[in-house]
């Protein structure tokens, strides 16, 4: 399978949220966007997914970049900070409203308990009211069908599958999937490299995309980075932070589990001599198409 290809400019983003510091999952995640973008001469951008201050850990963000550039994964461009975007996200959802695509919705998570998809109760709501309110999108009958490069061929029926979705929280914070999928419009991300965890939330944001009448990224989902158990390392599982001390190990690691097959004499090599052997050997499709890889080793 050749890289993937667009007739756009490659642009490539890794997107963290900085609930706590880089960990080997993240590294993974972080590693595959890179070489993927790296490989076909592209861009390759860093944006902090700081939306919801509840789950962040002071600092985190700076201690993300700071493991970033030790691993020698040097960005381009400046750091986006979604939370320096609030108006950007609040205008889109206005926009959405008045267009009836999206609407106030006052129910709460007592009266939705149990409910698999958001019944459509507040849809007549296209005035602001006076009780706190989120905003959902209107879903409609349209199937989002798309290709993904490492999981193969993906598709969801909006209304039945998904259900009309909140863009707007109650407590004035713009929801991941507005977020992210007006972050990607807005920053001509072409192509888009993640864990399969979120595999998810792409056609909530493939739809909110065509909505708004722009095009969306080409999508590969990582299998996640799973520990003896089976859970998702991450941050909220107490994922532990990356060893700052050995990072060409840890890239060679990493490499490992995207199935790249680095040679052994790399673990003695510099994190740039790294870099540029698995620039030159990336194969995307090398890449297993699981929901999740076992972490093999444990001090990574």
């Amino acid at each position: 399978m050749p890289p993937i290809l667009s007739a756009s400019p490659y642009i490539g983003r890794f997107a963290p949220s900085p609930t706590g510091p880089l960990h080997s999952g993240s590294l993974v995640a972080a590693l595959a966007s890179f070489l993927d973008a790296r490989c076909q001469q592209g861009k390759w951008l860093v944006r902090i997914e700081d939306i919801d201050p509840l789950r962040e850990q002071p600092g985190a963000g700076n201690g993300i970049l700071k493991a970033l550039e030790a691993h020698q994964l040097h960005w381009d461009d400046s750091v986006i900070y979604q939370s320096t975007r609030f108006e950007l996200y609040r205008n889109t959802a206005n926009s959405l409203i008045d267009q009836q695509l999206a609407y106030f919705c006052t129910c709460s998570r007592l009266q939705l308990k149990g409910l698999p998809i958001y019944p459509g109760t507040c849809r007549h709501c296209l005035q602001k009211p006076s009780s706190p309110a989120a905003v959902r999108v209107l879903c409609q009958p349209v199937n989002i069908n798309f290709e993904d490069h490492i999981q193969g061929t993906q598709h969801q029926q909006m209304d039945s599958d998904i259900g009309d979705f909140v863009i707007y929280r109650k407590d004035h914070l713009p929801a991941y999937q507005l977020a992210t999928a007006v972050d990607d419009v807005e920053q001509s991300i072409s192509h888009v490299v993640r864990g399969c965890d979120l595999l998810g939330s792409t056609p909530r944001q493939i739809y909110l995309q065509q909505l708004l009448q722009k095009n969306s990224p080409n999508y590969a989902h990582l299998p996640v980075l799973a520990n003896a158990d089976g859970q998702k390392l991450s941050k909220q599982n107490l994922a532990a932070p990356l060893n700052l001390s050995t990072c060409n190990n840890n890239l060679v690691k990493a490499l490992i589990l995207l199935n790249q097959n680095p040679p052994t004499e790399l673990f003695d090599a510099s994190c740039t001599d790294i870099l540029n052997w698995a620039t030159l050997n990336w194969r995307l499709e090398n890449i297993p198409s699981a929901e999740s890889i076992k972490q093999d080793h444990p001090d990574f």
